[in-house]
Formats: C-alpha cells, structure tokens, sequence
C-alpha cells in the first residue's frame, strides 16, 4: 500500500480531476467513502444536486475564516492531498475498508486526529478498484495549522500496520530519499504516446548516466544537450550562479505545446544541483584519466576501487560506505557503457536497479570514495573491452552488490537492500552469462600434466588451509591457465598467490579457484610495463583515448520513432 503525500493551493481544481472522468477516462462511480463529516460533504459522485464549488467552499470553510483574519492573505500551499494506492496483485478492497484506512491516514499524519473536534476537514474518494485520495485543506477549527511533520513518513508507517492487518501485500518501509513515482497523467502519457517509461523516468536515467561519466558541472549540462534535452538553469539574483536547473525531454510539451520541466531534485535527491555539485568540481580536474598508458589500466583500477569499496563497507564509517556506493552506483553505468556482448542488458539493469540503493538518510562522503569514482569515469573513455579483466571487475561487481544489500538490512533501510539485492541477481546472471565461455576456454587451455604439478605444488605452499578445495574446485584447470599467463608475464606464481590471497579472505568463496582466476586476472604484466617504461624514457608520448559518449539505460527517448517496424 503506497500512500503519496503532497500539497497545493486550488481546492476546486483537485475537485473537479477527483469526480471528472479523468485524463483518458479511467475514473469509474467516483464517490466520498468518508469525510470529515458524512452528512455535511456534499457528494458530486452521488447527489445530481451537488456541485463542485459547493464541496469546495465546504472544504475550504476554516481556510475562509482564517484568510479573513489575515487581511485577505489565503494560507499557503492549504490542500493537502494523499492518494493511497494498493500494491499489484492485492485483492481489491471494499468501501468499507478503504473508508477505515482514510480514518487512519488522517489521523497518523495529524490531519485529522480521532476525536479531535476542532480538526481539518477532510474526504476521501474512490474513483478507482486499486486506490483512493484523501484531500483535505489544511486549516482546523480553531484557526492554527495541524501538525503535519513527516506525515510522508507517518503515512507509510501506518500503511505498513494497515497491509498486515488486512492481509496484503507488504512493502518496504522508505526513508524520504526515493525518487519522485510518476504520476497516473505521466504514465497516461506515456501509454498514448507508445513509451514503455515515462518522461521523468527517461530524464532520470539519463540524468544519472551523464552524471557518471562527465568530470565537470558544465559538461554535465553540454553532453545532457548533446542529447537532445533541453536545458534550463536557474540563477541567483546577485551573483548570477546556477542555483538550479530542469530538464525536458525531446517532444515532450503540455497542451499549449510549451516544454514540460523537471527540476533535478524532482528527478532523485541526488540529482539537484547541491547534491551533484558534491561529486563533481565546478572546473575542469587535473588528474583527467583520459590519456591512458595502458589501454587495460581502466579496468584495472576499477576493480582494486570495487574491492577497496567492500573493505569500507565492512568498516564502521557509514559516512565512507554510502559514498562508496554512490560511486558504485556510477561505476555501474560506465560498466554498462564500456561493456559489449549480450550481457550488457542485464548491467543496465542492475544499474538502474541500484539506483534505490545508493543514497539513504546517511549523509555520503563523497571524497571518501573519489577513487572509485574517477576509476569508474576512466571506464567512459576505455577504448576497449579486454575479457578477462572485464571478467574480473564483473566478479568484483557481484560480490560488492550483495555486500551492499547486507549493509542496507543490517542499517534497517529496507528499500534499499531490496534494491541492491535486485542489483546483485541482475549482475550474478550477467557474470554467469559473460564468465562461463571465458572459463571454458582457460580450462581448454590448460597447461602440460607437469606445470600442472608444479602449480599445485605452489598452491599447497602458498595456501596450505584452503590447498584442497581449490584443488578440488571445479574451476582448477582454469586456474591452472591463469598462473601460466602470469608466469610468462614476468609474475613468480607462488609469490603471487600469496599475494592475491591476503587481499581478502577466503573461508567465504564458494569457489576459491574461480577467486583466484579472477584476482589473479587483474595484475598488471610486468614484462610489458618494463619495456613501456623504457619507451616512455626514449621520449615516446602516449595518446589519448577517445571518449565514449555515457551509455543509457532506458529505451528511446519520448518522442522517438522506432526504426524498425
């Protein structure tokens, strides 16, 4: 059950959308199911006699008397209004039981408390199987506005108590940092227009895509046009500075043909201006990590910040932790852009998926995790997808998305573990997907009997308290491929294990073998970095990559004709 809290100033108007027929005539026997006073809320739905302006003016009897006493000055933003809506798939309540759960709402919110006398005045219509709206004007008896604090939050909590009672579905209890839903009229919209998402919802992963990989404020605003949004800025009165912006999707207009706007916090939290301004400087940084040496270096550090972000998340600075997964939340859409191969749909949806999941009413420190985050930005300018390095930081995605969800549950945000958790299968199938040919193929490759000899020899020397279940790991031979590669690369394959394994334990691997392949995978080779460190010295530059514009998750944008038919 999803209660949605907000506020307005035209009584009438919301009236008139609550008893019409609706924007694509979905209402249906619109009536009150309760009031403030059943016998004295005229009921338009029901009573032919019954206008509009007579309900509104009946609402509005309190906020009258009050904007007389104040000279003329109506009480701001005086409509509070609440729609309720049951989850998809609950059972479809009578009006009866919808008329207890308004009674209640009112009265968790401080609406209309029970047996309150001087309360406001409130109704509650059905329009609809699935929902109700609560509207009331906010203005009591005795002239003094209700205490309203928190009543989002309030309203959830009372929703939670009301789905066990009545059996339905449960839900997660939220923390005020989730986006804004669409409204019915958006996805009204939308379904005329033939779009599987809403406008808000098309901005917002857009949003978050271009936020990931550009470096600075202004690019942010020059690639989100490159796109085809418009863009308009909000600036202060004295010192001329961007104080705001919004963003309109291509062919998306009112009904004058006039844009419609979304302001970045309408769009997440996390995307107002303030709050972007935290991850990204407001000029061009010094360390740009567009020239590269190393074309595989991108995924190298990716994986070492995706490891270290693990580390945080086991300490006990949640300030560092949300950070971390902010980034992380980033590093999912660069990933997702760097990333070929029938696997990328499942890393797009886990990067919108843990967009729940990356911020929660933990303050983050962004410059705890700036590591990740220019790692993850190096991925938006890779020019190439080397397998298994990209095999290796897929691994290391699935194993901190879990971690994430754990946090979360352990911290009670319980959206947000939900989300991470879909996060983590969306990304266990992609690893699954992209990771069994690649093991295949170093299994199909395994070395001669007698350095498969020696390897063992090594593990047991190196590892002696987890020698047999990596010998018995079904991803052994694999293994087996990748200390022969690293051997050949200049590395001492003892020595490196016991290096690789000292980076985290692993009494909790499933697959100690597969572990290994895939940390081992990530070192750089030193034969190679030897001979590009004497080129260097000869005086030999190296080039810059070309930036990949930031990959989207969301299909195409409103307005967009398909190609194909």
């Amino acid at each position: 059950m999803v209660p949605d809290v907000s506020t307005g100033s035209d009584s009438r108007g919301l009236i008139a959308y609550l008893f019409g027929p609706g924007r694509r005539d979905e209402h249906t026997n619109p009536h009150i199911i309760a009031a403030w006073d059943m016998t004295g809320a005229p009921d338009p739905g029901r009573d032919p006699a019954a206008t509009y302006s007579q309900l509104a003016r009946r609402l509005d009897h309190h906020v009258d008397l009050r904007t007389r006493e104040l000279g003329g000055k109506k009480p701001p933003q005086h409509v509070w209004h609440c729609p309720v809506r049951t989850a998809p798939g609950d059972r479809y309540l009578t009006d009866t039981e919808w008329a207890e759960v308004a009674r209640r709402v009112v009265h968790a919110t401080g609406i209309a408390p029970e047996g309150d006398e001087r309360a406001c005045r409130w109704i509650a219509v059905r329009h609809a199987d699935d929902h109700i709206h609560i509207m009331a004007t906010t203005v009591r008896a005795d002239g003094r506005r209700p205490r309203t604090h928190q009543d989002g939050r309030r309203a959830q909590e009372e929703c939670r108590s009301i789905e066990a009672e009545f059996g339905l579905r449960r839900l997660k209890s939220g923390d005020l940092t989730a986006p804004r839903t669409p409204t019915g009229a958006e996805r009204a919209k939308a379904e005329r227009q033939g779009h599987s998402v809403t406008a808000r919802q098309w901005l917002r992963e857009r949003a978050y895509a271009v936020a990931a990989a550009v470096h600075t404020e202004a690019d942010y605003f020059t690639v989100l046009q490159s796109l085809g949004i418009k863009v308009k800025t909000r600036l202060g009165p004295e010192t001329g500075d961007v104080i705001g912006y919004s963003l309109a999707a291509p062919g998306d207009t009112n009904s004058a043909g006039e844009p419609v706007w979304y302001g970045g916090s309408k769009l997440a939290p996390d995307l107002s201006i303030n709050r972007l301004r935290e991850r990204l400087p407001d000029q061009e940084v010094t360390d740009h990590p567009r020239n590269v040496t190393d074309p595989t270096d991108p995924w190298r550090h990716a994986t070492t910040a995706v490891h270290t972000a693990r580390t945080v998340l086991d300490s006990s600075d949640d300030a560092a932790a949300q950070g971390h997964l902010a980034a992380f939340g980033d590093a999912l859409y660069n990933i997702a852009s760097a990333t070929t191969g029938a696997h990328q749909a499942e890393l797009r949806a886990a990067a919108m998926a843990f967009n729940r999941a990356r911020r929660s009413a933990t303050r983050a420190d962004h410059q705890a995790a700036h590591a990740l985050r220019q790692a993850a930005k190096e991925l938006a300018y890779a020019s190439n997808e080397p397998g298994g390095l990209a095999i290796a930081l897929l691994f290391a995605t699935v194993h901190l998305a879990h971690a994430a969800a754990t946090w979360h549950e352990q911290r009670g945000h319980e959206q947000q573990a939900a989300a991470a958790e879909e996060a983590f299968r969306h990304l266990q199938a992609c690893y699954q997907q992209a990771a069994t040919p690649v093991l295949a193929e170093l299994a199909h490759r395994a070395p001669r009997a007698a350095t498969t000899r020696r390897f063992e020899q090594d593990v047991r020397a190196a590892l002696p308290d987890y020698a047999d279940r990596i010998l018995t790991d079904p991803t052994w031979t694999a293994l087996t491929t990748t200390l022969a590669q690293a051997e050949t690369a200049g590395h001492n394959p003892r020595r490196l294990l016991i290096e690789v394994s000292a980076r985290r334990e692993l009494d909790s691997a499933e697959r100690p073998a597969e572990v290994l392949t895939w940390r081992i995978a990530t070192q750089p080779n030193r034969r190679t970095q030897a001979a590009r460190s004497r080129t260097v010295t000869s005086g030999t530059t190296s080039t810059s990559a070309r930036p990949r514009p930031p990959a989207t998750s969301v299909g195409r944008r409103p307005g967009e004709r398909s190609r194909h038919r």
